[in-house]
């Protein structure tokens, strides 16, 4: 049986989410139209799997303590996901970089046991990896290519310091060695080609609050930073730090969203959405979180960030995205997961 929100439960939450709406002053009055529609709109996002859609690995496999950071794309009828997987303790973990295929987004086989990239020196982490995408979220080739960015950094023994790395592929399989770091302080990048450059949201760790900021390059190699952050932490809802964006642009209009610590739950993260004209200057949902937590589902009890979003052919947004159950947190990360929906502008707007 697949697993979905009853209609009752739809309708009591659209309820809810009107009477929330009345009390608010209105988040949308001083937007433009073309964003009103997104922040008027309720998102109801719908998980479609009895269980996570892939697991820790087996045993003594590289990623059979802790996984995260889902990495999709949508190429030949299939999908394609990439995650980061590890063993070991928290203190000691390096992630390497895993990969699953699946015919319906939903079911997915891995490709091995064995992980497809690593950084190579035996202490670096392969982070929060993201493809090069065109604006609307579809892949990107350059020259017949994949381009790869990530964030990695040394957690046993380094500073702190997340560092931009590019590597690049013909076939998702075989990757070649990581560039020197292109930037530092970035951890979980989103890059579209937009016109004739690329665009890049990032987390900015190298400071606490975390926020998200925007980068723009002419050959996706050197990343001009723009000076004011894009996001940072001003919802009654977020709490110390935001993290791991996902952009893309339908319509003209760019679609972001975005992890924070949920303040109204102990050790819980949930997800925001802000919409842009421009990519710089955003305005966030009223009613954020829209993704949340569900306790009834054990494994993503607490924890629903580190995510990818597609939207599909038929204007539904299918994401992908990791979990963790209650404390204690042994595994930093402990599934993955997925949920669908299905926009409807003209009736799911908040009255």
């Amino acid at each position: 049986m697949l697993y979905s929100r009853s209609t009752s439960a739809r309708d009591g939450r659209r309820f809810i989410c009107c009477l929330i709406w009345l009390a608010l002053p209105s988040a949308a009055s001083a937007a433009t139209a073309e964003l009103r529609q997104w922040l008027e709109t309720t998102q109801i996002w719908v998980r479609d799997t009895d269980g996570p859609i892939v697991s820790l690995g087996k045993k003594g496999a590289f990623d059979d303590t802790h996984m995260f950071a889902p990495l999709v794309a949508f190429e030949d009828k299939s999908y394609r996901l990439w995650y980061c997987g590890s063993t070991a303790s928290v203190v000691e973990r390096v992630f390497h970089m895993g990969l699953t295929t699946s015919r319906d987004g939903r079911t997915f086989q891995r490709h091995s046991d064995d992980p497809v990239y690593r950084f190579g020196d035996g202490k670096h982490s392969v982070l929060t990896p993201t493809l090069l995408r065109h604006a609307d979220g579809s892949l990107c080739r350059e020259n017949g290519r994949l381009r790869l960015w990530f964030s990695s950094t040394w957690f046993a023994g380094g500073d702190g310091t997340h560092t931009l790395h590019e590597s690049n592929s013909l076939d998702g399989i075989g990757w070649a060695a990581p560039s020197p770091p292109q930037l530092k302080g970035v951890y979980a990048p989103t890059i579209i080609v937009d016109g004739r450059g690329y665009r890049m949201w990032f987390t900015d760790v190298s400071s606490e609050q975390w926020v998200i900021r925007h980068a723009s390059s002419s050959d996706g190699v050197r990343w001009r930073v723009t000076p004011d952050p894009c996001l940072v932490v001003d919802q009654a809802w977020e709490k110390s730090r935001l993290f791991y964006p996902a952009v893309l642009k339908v319509d003209g209009v760019y679609q972001m969203w975005y992890g924070s610590y949920w303040s109204s739950r102990a050790a819980t993260t949930a997800l925001g959405f802000a919409v842009s004209t421009n990519g710089l200057t955003w305005s966030k949902h009223p009613l954020n979180p829209v993704l949340r937590p569900d306790p009834e589902r054990s494994w993503e009890s607490n924890y629903v960030t580190s995510h990818s979003v597609m939207r599909k052919s038929d204007g539904s947004y299918r994401i992908w995205y990791a979990s963790r159950k209650k404390p204690p947190f042994v595994n930093k990360y402990f599934a993955l997961n997925t949920a669908v929906w299905k926009p409807n502008l003209a009736k799911a707007r908040i009255k």
